[in-house]
């Protein structure tokens, strides 16, 4: 027999992400592949035999049955000692340990986002995040990004033309998914205004701001407004220790605390507890400061291998941003191979052994058809030319064949 499924309405919107399919795609390719798709790590930068000597010296009883639902109590204790050392401390009554950074905007769609509410996006974005606002129904407005993040100034004027007042305003303000820009003081200081006189929440998305390897640090929203219950910030592990750890934590008004806690337990009662046991101790062994201070000259070494080799590799056929930390360059072709679609790009990038995300993928509307990611954070400076020189032979014959 024939049936059509009951599904909820809400099931139209859950559109999936290219990022993330990224790796079954490429996990199903046998050829050599330069992979600068997915925004991972470099598995040398994952301090993984220290990870498993703290395994096998604490994990007991306690670490395979259910946890608190808003963290360890170890781990929370231990995190706010550390922010401490931040320019964003924190507090007990503020945090959340979420399955990773996702999670956390999960939760923070599930307390802001009604349907049909509208929600400001960047553009390019990480559509992850924008794909969580809409599948609680969200609306999405996108605002153009420059060198200097959302341009802000073009916000109060595109907000007037929906003739309506956005519910919250999604940003990614430092070393920015995919751009690698960073929003400048003077608009988030604007940014804040906007939201405060909209009665917007800001889910201020950070998942790189302690990976900054050369300019000068840019106030946080918290420093900026300190206490300010419009600002919702999602953290994560994922990108200073290990992406499988899936453990990252929110920060936000104490008033929203037994809201995420509830929030939470509809999700998953806690978040794996073997795992943060793990990076609890990690941190009480006091690595991670030394183990961030590695982490910047390896990527800044391997930012500026990339920006060396596209110029080597393409010249004046591309424009890229020069990101003063995180993981990417979002790199647009120009003259010659401006016409390219990087959708059909990467079809022919795969075969030749690149990889990355095409621009369409992170727009919500499938903008920057010209435009793509690449993440230099997980390869070497030699496979990052090779890569590079790859793509640029792929853009070559593109072109060649037209």
């Amino acid at each position: 027999m024939n049936y059509t499924l009951p599904l909820a309405g809400r099931a139209k919107d859950l559109v999936g992400s290219m990022i993330d399919s990224s790796t079954s795609l490429l996990a199903s390719h046998t050829h050599d592949i330069v992979r600068f798709a997915m925004g991972s790590p470099a598995d040398e930068a994952v301090p993984a035999a220290e990870f498993r000597q703290i395994a096998g010296e604490i994990l007991d009883n306690s670490s395979f049955t259910y946890g608190a639902t808003e963290g360890e109590p170890r781990l929370l204790q231990l995190l706010v000692d550390y922010l401490a050392t931040t320019p964003d401390p924190s507090s007990l009554d503020r945090l959340v340990i979420t399955t990773g950074g996702m999670q956390g905007l999960d939760l923070a769609s599930k307390l802001f986002v009604d349907p049909g509410d509208l929600v400001v996006v960047e553009s390019p974005t990480y559509t992850n995040g924008s794909a969580t606002a809409l599948s609680y129904g969200a609306q999405l407005l996108e605002v153009p990004v420059d060198d200097d993040g959302m341009q802000v100034d073009t916000l109060e004027d595109l907000v007037s033309r929906t003739r309506r007042t956005p519910k919250a305003i999604y940003t990614i303000p430092t070393f920015q998914n995919p751009s690698g820009v960073t929003l400048s003081e003077e608009r988030r200081r604007e940014l804040l205004r906007l939201a405060h006189e909209w009665g917007a929440v800001i889910i201020d998305d950070d998942p790189y701001g302690l990976l900054r390897f050369s300019g000068d640090d840019v106030p946080t929203f918290q420093t900026l407004s300190p206490h300010d219950p419009l600002i919702f910030s999602v953290r994560t592990f994922s990108k200073i220790l290990a992406p499988g750890w899936r453990v990252g934590w929110v920060d936000a008004d104490p008033s929203l605390r037994q809201l995420l806690i509830n929030g939470k337990q509809a999700m998953d009662t806690c978040t794996n507890v073997p795992n943060q046991h793990i990076v609890a101790e990690y941190i009480a062994r006091g690595g991670l400061e030394d183990h961030l201070a590695g982490l910047r000259v390896l990527y800044r070494e391997r930012r500026d291998a990339m920006l060396d080799s596209v110029e080597r590799h393409f010249g004046d056929r591309v424009s890229t941003t020069h990101p003063e930390g995180g993981f990417f360059l979002w790199l647009t072709l120009r003259g010659e191979f401006a016409e390219i679609d990087t959708r059909e790009l990467f079809e022919t990038a795969l075969a030749d052994g690149v990889a990355f995300i095409p621009g369409p993928a992170l727009s919500p509307t499938g903008r920057f058809r010209n435009a793509l990611r690449l993440c230099f954070a997980s390869s070497t400076p030699e496979r990052i030319d090779e890569g590079i020189r790859r793509l640029a032979g792929s853009c070559e014959r593109m072109t060649q064949n037209r």
